[in-house]
């Protein structure tokens, strides 16, 4: 579908001319500014609400296109479409169904996402977010120690200080440490299992399937270096402590499957909004709907 921020003509531009629409000022520095308030629209008694996923509203033009195209339909009385994250909600009348406003949206060159997979779509990108939140937080509390603490003593040339070095030594070497690596162990391992948590699960399902992936190197490595470096830290094992080298890897294969090469997912979905079957308070107004989509 052409891009017109680029002047071509799209079908959602010849969805308009179809119906003698009359089209958006667009983004033009002089035009009235459409986002000053709420737009307020009567939406009859009967009337139900949903709200569809798409892909396509890009600009802030399409969003004034959809919207006219909408409500020009039979059965609309309300509509808002909203670039920021991709959603179109419409009011509109139960005889008017789903299906009939997605073949609406698809004819106008959107991709409409299925309705029994946008709450999975939803869910799946609230957890990614979340996993990137605590791979990145995680991974600041573990490195900060290492930083203030143990940097130091592993690279003792670059502080000119040998005082400060071995008050530093002083501190690993007496019952403190113990604590001190309890924490990080705990801090490095919770990141590993929540960042990666679908990581591990296709690793796990690999390894049963006989197969070495990517993946399954990673989990691997990952999990050795966390025993070598809990055997370092808690036994005579002699060896270094590398719990700052698991929550660096947890938090680099985190941030790159999440803005690098991971699935996006949009951040809502187009599911039908759970207050739209219930019973409208009585009184003699019609209800009043803002459509601002969210802006």
């Amino acid at each position: 579908m052409p891009d017109d921020r680029h002047g071509c003509s799209t079908r959602l531009d010849a969805a308009v001319r179809e119906r003698g629409l009359d089209a958006p000022t667009g983004d033009r520095p002089d035009a009235p500014s459409a986002n000053a308030g709420p737009r307020v629209a009567r939406v009859p008694e009967p009337h139900v609400h949903d709200t569809f996923s798409v892909d396509g509203i890009d600009t802030k033009r399409r969003e004034g296109l959809l919207e006219a195209v909408l409500l020009d339909h039979d059965g609309v009385s309300a509509a808002s479409a909203t670039e920021r994250n991709g959603t179109v909600g419409v009011h509109h009348d139960p005889d008017l169904t789903r299906d009939d406003l997605r073949e609406l949206l698809e004819s106008c060159g959107l991709v409409v996402a299925r309705g029994d997979a946008a709450f999975e779509v939803r869910r799946a990108s609230q957890f990614a977010s979340a996993r990137v939140a605590v791979a990145v937080l995680f991974g600041l509390m573990v490195a900060t120690p290492y930083i203030a603490v143990l940097y130091p003593t592993r690279i003792e040339w670059l502080f000119y200080d040998p005082v400060t070095v071995a008050y530093l030594q002083s501190i690993l070497d007496s019952n403190v440490a113990t604590h001190f690596f309890v924490n990080l162990g705990a801090l490095s391992g919770i990141a590993f299992l929540v960042a990666c948590g679908p990581i591990i699960k296709r690793a796990l399902a690999a390894a049963a399937a006989g197969r070495v992936t990517t993946e399954s190197v990673f989990v691997a490595s990952v999990v050795a270096l966390f025993g070598y470096s809990t055997l370092a830290a808690f036994t005579a094992f002699e060896g270094g402590v590398h719990y700052d080298l698991v929550a660096y890897a947890v938090v680099v294969v985190t941030l790159w499957n999440h803005f690098g090469v991971g699935e996006t997912t949009p951040e809502t979905a187009g599911v039908r909004d759970p207050t739209a079957d219930a019973p409208a308070a009585a009184d003699e107004e019609e209800p009043v709907a803002l459509t601002d989509g969210g802006r």
